[in-house]
C-alpha cells in the first residue's frame, strides 16, 4: 500500500472528506488531493497531513516492518519482535557499545 493509499484510507475511517482535512490543517483541498494521488510532496505537507489525520509517519526499520504491520492489526505473535531499542545492532555496532 502506498503512503498515498495509507492516507487516503486513515481519512476515510475517520470520515472526513479531502475538504474536511484540507480545513482541518490549513491545506487547499488540491493540495491535499495530490498527495492520496501520489504526488511528491514535502516532508512538512506530509507532516501536517498526517496531524490533521491524528497520525503520526514514523521512519521503520526494513527488518522491523512485518513486526510493526502485525502490531498494527492487532496480531500479537508477529508483533513479538519489536523491542525497546528498533534501531540496535542494525548497523553491526552492538560489539562497539558492549565494549567489545
Amino acid at each position: 500500500m502506498t503512503l498515498g493509499e495509507q492516507f487516503k484510507q486513515r481519512r476515510e475511517a475517520l470520515q472526513f472528506t479531502q475538504q474536511d482535512l484540507a480545513k482541518r490543517t490549513g491545506m487547499v483541498r488540491q493540495q491535499y488531493q495530490r498527495l492520496e494521488a501520489g504526488g511528491n510532496p514535502r516532508l512538512s505537507t506530509l507532516a501536517l497531513a498526517a496531524d490533521g489525520l491524528n497520525a503520526k509517519l514514523m521512519l521503520i526499520p526494513l527488518e522491523k516492518w512485518h513486526a510493526v504491520q502485525a502490531l498494527l492489526k492487532g496480531e500479537t505473535g508477529e508483533a513479538r519482535g519489536l523491542d525497546a531499542d528498533p534501531w540496535q545492532g542494525l548497523l553491526g555496532d552492538e560489539d562497539e557499545r558492549n565494549g567489545g
